[in-house]
């Protein structure tokens, strides 16, 4: 005999209350021009106490984690104001390339932030530049 199917119905959801959050954490800030007020005070500090623009000191200044910054950087509304705060410290960076010193640092800093990597290319042709011809030859085990 097969057994019975569980009728158990789901729970229902409870009804939300007016003004509440749908799911998860409030959002900290609500506008994009809210948080460009914070982003702007966090480069002003930083050109008053000529400390480097840094994605970390962008989290900080917002009081978020460098991935809640980025989830805000997801978000349709705060898209551009994200992307341009992100682009200013990597533009930050990348000058300072230019500039001298502590190079090391500014590439790590280019390659764990924003994607930036040590390429090498080889390519391997045959003579003329032909393709690699590959013969292979079996030869028979000798057993003594």
């Amino acid at each position: 005999m097969a057994p019975k199917p569980n009728k158990k119905a789901a729970p229902k959801a409870k009804p939300k209350a007016k003004g509440k959050h749908p799911g998860g954490r409030p959002v900290k800030y609500k506008t994009a021009e809210e948080i460009q007020v914070v982003i702007d005070a966090y480069f002003t500090e930083c050109d008053e106490k000529e400390e480097p623009y840094t994605i970390t000191g962008l989290a900080l200044a917002t009081d978020m984690t460098r991935e809640s910054l980025v989830n805000y950087g997801e978000k349709e509304e705060f898209f551009s104001t994200i992307k341009k705060a992100k682009l200013k410290c990597h533009n930050y960076a990348e000058k300072r390339l230019f500039s001298g010193g502590q190079a090391a640092g500014v590439i790590f800093n280019l390659k764990n932030n924003y994607g930036w990597k040590d390429k090498i290319e080889q390519e391997i042709t045959g003579p003329d530049g032909k393709p690699l011809g590959i013969q292979v030859e079996f030869v028979e085990a000798k057993h003594d």
